[in-house]
């Protein structure tokens, strides 16, 4: 069986030391590809380096995590379409909206998230999608852009039935992680119902 991690961060500093163990023992295992959802400026080296050092393994995608959009989204924006201009990625993110912990910058979080949108459009690129507590907004900002051209990933899904028939009606996948072995967490049955074929797996390492 081939497996791919379809969201993983193992460039992070959590990992320091040991990413090449921890590649080598998902390789044993069967894990033939590993997705790279950039976080923000800080982040776009080590992603690339990890993705030079495992060519054909390691993919690297380019976006602005939710959680990094403040004063000076605009700056990092504008650093990330430098990036997609210069070569090619596997992916457009890791973005969305993330109103768990603070909403001072959910205006601007929104606007970046528009703007990825319109990249994974222009580079016909999966659209890789931070939805923590913020489902039902994603949705309805995503809904006049639904066209062939835009596909993706709503990472980490943790939403309802029906707002997983909602995303996946509009072409989206289920990134499903380590949740759905929880008890009472119902995710198990979602999968069920909403069926296999549009599920992906996902670790989001270190998370």
């Amino acid at each position: 069986m081939v497996l791919i991690d379809t969201h993983s961060h193992i460039y992070l500093s959590e990992f320091a030391g040991e990413v090449d163990q921890v590649i080598e023992r998902s390789m044993k295992v069967g894990v033939e590809k590993i997705f790279l959802p950039n976080i923000d400026s800080t982040s776009v080296l080590p992603v690339l380096s990890l993705e030079a050092r495992y060519p054909g393994t390691c993919f690297a995608m380019m976006g602005v995590h939710p959680t990094s959009v403040k004063e000076n989204y605009r700056e990092e924006l504008t650093l990330a379409e430098t990036w997609l201009q210069k070569r090619s990625f596997a992916g457009i993110g890791e973005t969305g909206i993330d109103l768990y912990w603070d909403t001072t910058f959910q205006k601007e979080q929104t606007e970046a998230f528009e703007q990825h949108i319109v990249w994974a459009r222009q580079y016909r690129l999966p659209l890789i999608i931070h939805s923590r507590n913020s489902i039902p907004l994603l949705l309805e900002i995503i809904r006049p852009y639904v066209s062939e051209d835009l596909k993706g990933v709503f990472h980490c899904f943790t939403g309802s039935y029906e707002q997983a028939k909602q995303a996946v009606d509009m072409g989206f996948m289920l990134g499903i992680g380590g949740i759905v072995t929880y008890k009472n967490a119902g995710m198990d049955v979602l999968v069920r119902k909403i069926g296999i074929s549009r599920v992906v797996l996902e670790t989001d390492a270190p998370y």
